[in-house]
């Protein structure tokens, strides 16, 4: 899964779609891209993305990078732009119920898996941000620091970063009191201290265990441990 086909080489300095240059000149393609958004968040879903970009300057995103490095609007206009230039993209929400049920590793794979099955154009080959993903059907390549280098995964991370990120100004307006909309569920100081003062809300993640404290089901911080649901899986971070 995490080999480059035998003879095919990718120069450090290749830029952003020098993965996707490689693979097409060794006759590969479909090339899909594939990341997630909100795995680390303690509250609301885990979205996950895919592309395909086409070949040539049509598959070009003006501004493309790792969807964490671009501003909220340099985002949006890179959003618009994979919407309208990729050959097939998909986008797959995983809600925080299903986030505790299967635990935050195996709701991310299965995840990416969903979002890469979701394609309308079958992919001859997958780049994945990270770790290797397997059942997806087609070989492919868990890429370190994918979302900075290959510019399929960066433009799957853009997608699954601004629908999570919609989705959660939603959530805001009906949980204001934990200011969704300014940090998207990741543990900042202004989050704990919400979870302090209220509680954990119906769409934080129970499998963390700062939404377990918060709620009564874990001692507070200096005492022994108990662990009355099991092992929790979520650390939550900053993000």
């Amino acid at each position: 899964m995490s080999q480059l086909p035998r003879g095919l080489t990718v120069r450090r300095d290749a830029g952003l779609y020098g993965y996707e240059r490689a693979l097409r000149r060794h006759g590969i393609e479909p090339i899909a891209g594939v990341d997630e958004a909100g795995r680390g968040a303690c509250a609301g879903p885990l979205v996950a993305g895919a592309a395909i970009l086409p070949a040539g300057k049509a598959g070009i995103i003006p501004g493309l990078a790792d969807s964490k490095l671009l501003t909220e609007k340099a985002r949006e206009r890179c959003y618009e732009q994979v919407v309208r230039r990729a050959s097939a993209w998909a986008v797959v929400v995983v809600s925080h119920e299903e986030c505790d049920r299967l635990g935050m590793h195996v709701a991310n794979v299965e995840a990416l898996r969903r979002a890469v099955a979701l394609l309308d154009l079958p992919p001859a080959y997958v780049l994945t941000d990270g770790f290797p993903v397997d059942g997806l059907g087609v070989p492919g390549l868990a890429v370190w620091k994918g979302d900075r280098v290959a510019a399929c995964i960066a433009a799957a991370s853009v997608l699954a970063k601004v629908t999570r990120d919609r989705l959660m100004t939603e959530l805001d307006r009906e949980w204001p009191a934990y200011d969704f909309k300014t940090h998207k569920g990741y543990i900042t100081e202004v989050h704990s201290a919400a979870l302090e003062e209220h509680g954990p809300s119906p769409v934080h993640r129970m499998r963390f265990v700062n939404v377990r404290r918060a709620a009564g089901l874990e001692p507070a911080l200096g005492e022994p441990l108990s662990d009355p649901l099991g092992q929790p899986e979520g650390r939550a971070h900053a993000g």
